[in-house]
Order: C-alpha cells, then sequence, then structure tokens
C-alpha cells in the first residue's frame, strides 16, 4: 500500500467537527447564490420568453433534485449492504441527500405555471400551457389533433390534480426518509448505540423501494409527459442512472474538498477514493449507456411513429451534436478515463473525472428537457426530409440564463449542505464499523 493509506486517521476535533472552515464555504455559497439568482431574474426580463424560462428553470431544478437522489440511494445502498468501506464518506452523502427537504420549493414555479395552464394571464394566453402540454388539451387538439387524440386516453393519469397529488408525495417521502437517515446518524454520533446501524439498515430496504417508485415516476411526470404522446418503459431507469452519475460525483468532489481545507485527514484514503470511482464508473458511466442503448435500439426496432419522434428531435439541427456530445462525453472519454484503478485513486484525476461526469450530467438532463418534437414530424416521408426542414433548429445552449441559474441553483445546494455539516460532526464518528472504515482496502 502507498504511503497515504498508511498514515493514521486523525480523529481530533479539528479533523471531523464542523467549525467555521466548512461554515465559512456555505456563506460564499449563499452570496454567489443571491447573486447569480438575481441576475437571472435580469436577464430573464430582459429576454421577455417566459416559456423558455420556465424550461430552464425546470431542467436545473431536475438536476440539483437528482444530486440528491443520487446521494440519497449512495446512503440506503451503504445500510442496506453494510458496506463498512463507505462510513468515512457516509455523512458527507447524508447532509447532500437531507437538501430534499427543501428542493421541492424549486419546483413552486414550475408547479404554479401547471396551475395557470390555459389561462389568459399576465397577456401570456396559451403560452404557459406548453410546460406540460397535456394540460391543456384543447389547446393541443387545436394544434396538432393527432397527438391530442393520443394523450386523450392517459388523461386518468395526465390531470393536475392527481399531477400536483403525486408531486407532494413524492417530495413528502424524500424529505422524510432523507432527513431521517441524518437525524438517526447523527443521533448515534452523541449515544453511541449499536442499535442505530440496525435500524438504519432495517429502514433501508423498504425505503430503497420507495425511492424506486418515486423516483420513476417523478421522471415519468416531469421529463417524459413534457412529449405526452411518448413513451418509454426504461425511462426512470435512465434517470437513476443520471442521479447516480452526478450524485456520486458530488460526493466525490465534497470529500476532496473537505480534505483540503483540513477535514478527514487519513480518514478517507485512496481506497475509498478508488470505491467512489468504481461507483461513478459502474453505475454512472456503464450503467448509463447501457439503458441509453438498450432503450434506443428498442425504439429504433419496432420504428413506432409515435415513439421514433422523441429521439428524431434530439437529431436534427444543432440537437444532433448535442447527442453523440453525449455518446462521447458520457460514456466514451469517462469509461476510458476512469477504467484504471489509477484515476480513480490519484487526487487529481479522480476530480477532474468527477467534475467532467457532473458536467455531462446537466448536459443530459438538458437533452432530455429541453428540445421540441415537431408537431408534423410524422408527415415527413423520410428522416431526410425532416432533418432538412429542421436543418435550423438550434438548441438554446449558448442562453446565459442556463449558466446563472445553474450556479444559483447549485450554490444554494452547496450553501444547505455545508452549512448542515458545520453544525455536527463531518464523519459517521460513533458507527460501531469505522475502525473497519479506516482499515478498509481493495483487494
Amino acid at each position: 500500500m502507498s504511503a497515504t493509506t498508511t498514515q493514521v486517521a486523525d480523529l481530533s476535533d479539528r479533523s471531523i467537527m464542523g467549525d467555521g472552515r466548512v461554515a465559512g464555504v456555505s456563506r460564499t455559497a449563499y452570496a454567489v447564490a443571491a447573486v447569480a439568482l438575481g441576475l437571472s431574474a435580469v436577464l430573464a426580463w430582459r429576454q421577455g420568453d417566459p416559456h423558455s424560462f420556465a424550461m430552464i428553470w425546470l431542467q436545473n431544478a431536475m438536476f440539483v433534485l437528482s444530486l440528491g437522489l443520487g446521494a440519497l440511494f449512495f446512503t440506503m445502498i451503504q445500510h442496506i449492504t453494510s458496506a463498512s468501506w463507505g462510513i468515512s464518506v457516509r455523512r458527507v452523502a447524508e447532509a447532500q441527500a437531507a437538501n430534499l427537504n427543501w428542493i421541492w420549493i424549486l419546483f413552486l414555479v414550475p408547479m404554479a405555471w401547471l396551475a395557470f395552464s390555459g389561462r389568459e394571464w399576465a397577456g401570456f394566453g396559451h403560452g404557459l400551457a406548453l410546460l406540460w402540454p397535456w394540460a391543456d388539451m384543447a389547446h393541443m387538439a387545436a394544434h396538432n389533433p393527432a397527438e391530442a387524440a393520443l394523450v386523450s386516453g392517459k388523461s386518468a393519469y395526465l390531470n393536475v390534480p392527481f399531477f400536483l397529488l403525486r408531486a407532494c408525495v413524492y417530495f413528502l417521502v424524500w424529505g422524510i426518509v432523507a432527513t431521517w437517515f441524518l437525524k438517526t446518524s447523527i443521533k448515534q454520533d452523541e449515544t453511541g448505540d449499536p442499535r442505530l446501524s440496525a435500524k438504519m439498515r432495517t429502514a433501508a430496504a423498504p425505503c430503497l423501494i420507495l425511492f424506486a417508485l418515486t423516483a420513476t415516476f417523478a421522471a415519468f411526470d416531469w421529463i417524459m409527459s413534457l412529449s405526452p404522446a411518448w413513451f418509454s418503459t426504461m425511462f426512470g431507469v435512465y434517470f437513476f442512472c443520471g442521479t447516480c452519475a452526478g450524485g456520486f460525483s458530488t460526493i466525490a468532489i465534497a470529500c476532496l474538498r473537505l480534505q483540503d481545507k483540513g477535514y478527514l485527514r487519513g480518514v478517507i484514503t485512496p481506497e475509498h477514493y478508488q470505491d467512489l470511482g468504481k461507483l461513478i464508473w459502474a453505475l454512472g458511466v456503464v450503467f448509463w449507456a447501457y439503458i441509453g442503448f438498450s432503450q434506443y435500439m428498442l425504439i429504433w426496432y419496432g420504428n413506432l411513429p409515435e415513439e421514433t419522434v422523441w429521439f428524431l428531435a434530439r437529431q436534427i439541427g444543432d440537437w444532433g451534436w448535442v447527442s453523440v456530445a453525449l455518446l462521447f462525453g458520457h460514456f466514451i472519454i469517462p469509461f476510458l478515463f476512469l477504467i484504471s484503478r489509477w484515476t480513480k485513486r490519484w487526487r487529481g484525476t479522480l476530480l477532474l473525472g468527477a467534475m467532467w461526469m457532473l458536467a455531462f450530467a446537466w448536459i443530459d438532463l438538458y437533452w432530455l428537457v429541453m428540445p421540441v418534437v415537431p408537431s408534423d414530424a410524422g408527415t415527413f416521408e423520410t428522416y431526410d426530409a425532416l432533418d432538412k426542414a429542421y436543418a435550423a433548429t438550434t438548441t438554446g445552449l449558448a442562453n446565459p440564463l442556463n449558466y446563472t441559474m445553474l450556479v444559483g441553483f447549485m450554490c444554494l445546494f452547496i450553501g444547505t449542505a455545508t452549512r448542515r455539516l458545520s453544525r455536527c460532526a463531518v464523519l459517521c464518528r460513533r458507527d460501531p464499523r469505522l475502525a473497519e472504515s479506516l482499515r478498509f482496502e481493495n483487494i
């Protein structure tokens, strides 16, 4: 083993207790968030495009939500598998997952948008219905009767009251589960009660089932129903892979930054970073590519117009380049970069890989949310004719509002997580298997 791995773990308060160092990060993050969101408001006002503003808001809200969900999944699989190695990094994941108890606030804007759908409001008229077009079937029937005929059969599920009720259930489940795991873990720091580990392990099984159901249906509701005539039973799993790519990468980056500030010295070693890198590589890169290819291949093979148009919208105009970028940036390049154990063990290369995956997790969600399926896509005899007709289609990636809102939401996420860490230990310091985690070695 390397000298770094064999160094003695520093379990002093300076190394494991949150203090002004991490609190300072929180204050800085909140200040940057205020500036970024203020700038976003100015840009949105100047651009005067409420629909674009709502779509950008939704996409970035989904992104920070995916980071919290990824951290929650990480926390639960550590418990259900009794994985001792993850104890050294679990508190970071718990703090990030606990952001799920407030992220619902970010969804008040798109949900309010839905409530006003189809009304003449603020001079925008039916533009408000276009975030989730199924909310105004009369408008859809007038502009795209073929799609409206397909979507009308889903009205028992796609209706505003049931949609909003499901959203409340999702956020209630996520907030309660994430907060419970964090509070129970902190309670163990105070009492040292080993029974709390067994309690969290027992709770992880049903909570994982709830996680799978809520995350899947949330992806169906908030992303897939943006194109309501399209459907894919694999879409929830695809979204789950994105939560792993972004969530696990955020955990790795946070651990590296905490160690840069003097925390967790000798507690998190290259052995732990290697396993974090394995999870990013396995679920965020390889499994993501497998599910993405399987979904594409089955739809391409079936060749049903109501299914293929969703992918066609992501191949016309500039969207084709984004699709290619995802193939290389989300799969081929990180697959080759992170396949070696050394790139996962070295701090600099793991940081680079995690930041790369975090960026492409955002691009992937942009690719899922933003493209609009042409209403006349089914009238073209060939793909070439469709591509030629929509060759001038742009992605909107150059819009600075994308990035000011991203910075604002991310800084809120970071600020809240670090504020939480500043008030407790940054390590699960009285977990009965902590000694195993400190001695952990990869074989």
